[in-house]
């Protein structure tokens, strides 16, 4: 008996899957297809001749985890103790994973907002916990009153998702204070706040979580070097929580996969001193802005993108069928895979809305969008 029986193949991997099968340009799944920094390289090169491949301690090579400490207190004023409330994963999802896994118990309640990155209902079903989703407003605003409203005595979690993926949402600052508002009426509530996108964000600026007083010491952040430094193929990222809900998230991590990758905690922990943050907003900025100068005599409408590398597309002006069609039809016909966003909400909601991701090199770019104009 399957513990996961509505669970099927990702939209990701069907996606790229006849991505690859019809020799589209692969606009679907959210990688990057340019080089990585050749400083990061150089040093992975040389640390491959060196020995740095056993295993490292199970919370993180410890420089990796005082880097981490110091990139928190640069980016948010925040002081963490490397030691006891940071934690290095094999990814974002391993960390989304592991802390649900950890923190959640059977009969407990989760909210999450949708549209929602499909990693984190299946850890709440394994824990035999039941999963409450609730739509964000059409604009991917929070729906505060019906969150409120969902809140109740079984509720152990709420997830957001800061900057947001599928939509490029960031939330402002009367959402962060909706937020702690309903997190101060209920104090046994623990926000996992899924970050990964942090240091990709463009006009308007970043509110962590880590800069939120009220709520940090009963939230769990997830961040992702995979994202910020664009190699998610390394699969590495890390958590930051309390000490108290830390001990219990270490206790599933060193079961789940005890240690992450030595090489690339080693390597990442010497880039961090010469990698410079700031550019890799610009870089993406300026992606953001040139798929979208490209696609201007197209017929798609363009939603606004604030953060992440994902640019949401309106096609209701071009087709009435549903979005998974469409994607579809889009790589058969036009040679470009894109995401549809119905497959990102609970109930299958199809507001005409298709995912691209723009965090490839401009040839790629011009190339997709030449296409995309035809449509």
């Amino acid at each position: 008996m399957s513990k996961l029986p509505n669970v099927s193949t990702s939209i990701f991997t069907v996606m790229s899957k006849m991505a690859s099968e019809h020799n589209a340009i692969n606009l679907s799944q959210g990688f990057p297809n340019f080089p990585v920094d050749e400083k990061l390289t150089a040093i992975m090169a040389r640390l491959s001749r060196e020995n740095v491949h056993q295993y490292t301690p199970m919370a993180g090579y410890p420089p990796l985890l005082h880097q981490i400490s110091k990139l928190v207190e640069l980016s948010y004023d925040r002081i963490l103790n490397p030691e006891t409330e940071i934690l290095v994963t094999a990814g974002a999802t391993q960390g989304i994973f592991t802390t649900i896994m950890a923190l959640v118990n059977s009969g407990d309640e989760v909210i999450i907002l949708d549209p929602s990155y499909d990693c984190y209902e299946a850890p709440v079903l394994l824990s035999q916990a039941t999963p409450v989703r609730i739509p964000l407003h059409d604009d991917y605003t929070p729906n505060w009153e019906r969150i409120a409203t969902a809140c109740t005595s079984k509720t152990r979690m709420i997830i957001i998702t800061n900057p947001h993926n599928p939509t490029g949402k960031i939330w402002n600052n009367e959402d962060i204070e909706s937020l702690e508002t309903i997190l101060e009426k209920h104090p046994n509530i623990i926000l996992l706040s899924d970050e990964v996108y942090e240091y990709i964000t463009f006009e308007d600026k970043h509110i962590s979580a880590h800069t939120r007083k009220k709520i940090r010491n009963r939230c769990v952040m997830i961040s992702s070097f995979g994202k910020s430094f664009h190699i998610t193929g390394w699969k590495i990222g890390y958590v930051v929580a309390p000490e108290t809900l830390m001990i219990e998230i270490k206790k599933v991590h060193q079961f789940l996969v005890f240690s992450v990758n030595s090489i690339s905690q080693v390597a990442i922990s010497e880039y961090i001193d010469i990698v410079d943050l700031s550019e890799i907003k610009k870089q993406y900025q300026a992606k953001r802005d040139y798929f979208k100068e490209l696609l201007i005599s197209s017929r798609f409408d363009l939603l606004s993108c604030e953060g992440t590398y994902f640019q949401v597309a309106s096609y209701a002006k071009i087709s009435q069928e549903n979005d998974v069609d469409f994607c579809k039809r889009l790589i058969l016909e036009h040679g470009v895979a894109a995401i549809p966003i119905s497959t990102f909400y609970a109930d299958g909601r199809d507001l005409k809305l298709i995912r691209f991701c723009f965090a490839k090199d401009n040839n790629t770019l011009k190339e997709a969008a030449l296409r995309l104009c035809k449509v």
